[in-house]
């Protein structure tokens, strides 16, 4: 089977560390998960969760690397994959009453964003 060779070109974007919970991001990816360029940008911008700027910047950064890189089109991607995964958790200890301390757990996240440019069969 004979491929075309920008069939397979992929930019990605990836961000880490992202002081936000894996849950909340992944309700903002679930939405945009193989949706074209500019519908993901509507999407994200109208989108009433903080969630949505991170990965709203992590998009632009794909498509420039896209375009800079590649050389793709910005107007043919599309998102091809989006994953969050869970990144590490800071601890921090808050004193309390009578000198003890309350543990607090800040989650953080690690986003990837893969872009492709749609065939044109």
């Amino acid at each position: 089977m004979i491929k075309n060779e920008n069939s397979d070109k992929e930019a990605k974007a990836l961000a880490q560390h992202i002081r936000m919970s894996v849950f909340k991001a992944r309700r903002v990816i679930d939405q945009i998960r193989g949706r074209s360029y500019e519908e993901t940008l509507m999407i994200l911008e109208l989108m009433p969760y903080c969630a949505s700027y991170p990965i709203l910047k992590l998009v632009y950064s794909a498509a420039a690397n896209a375009s800079q890189n590649m050389g793709l089109n910005e107007a043919d991607l599309f998102i091809s994959k989006a994953e969050v995964n869970r990144g590490a958790i800071v601890k921090k200890l808050k004193p309390r009453a009578r000198g003890r301390s309350y543990l607090i757990k800040k989650t953080t996240c690690h986003i990837k964003i893969f872009l492709k440019e749609k065939s044109k069969i």
